[in-house]
């Protein structure tokens, strides 16, 4: 787990960067050579990151929901 204080929020943020710049990159290579494809294999290692960071921000967002759940069944006890 990284230890950095806003790697999670970096996480986050890279889910909707991410597409972005696939986007951009096959637009770049749909203008400068379309009858090439070379924008997939950065499309692929971007992918890749983004189903990592994905299942980074979803576990933390189980935790939190967990915590949460958690906190109101103790709260509704006492």
């Amino acid at each position: 787990m990284n230890t950095e204080p806003f790697a999670l929020w970096r996480a986050f943020k890279f889910l909707f960067i991410g597409p972005l710049i696939v986007a951009l990159l096959f637009v770049i290579n749909l203008m400068t050579s379309p009858d090439q494809w070379w924008f997939q294999w950065a499309a692929l290692g971007i992918g890749i990151a983004w189903v990592i960071n994905f299942f980074r921000v979803a576990k933390a967002a189980i935790l939190v929901g967990g915590l949460a759940a958690l906190i109101a069944l103790l709260k509704r006890r006492s």
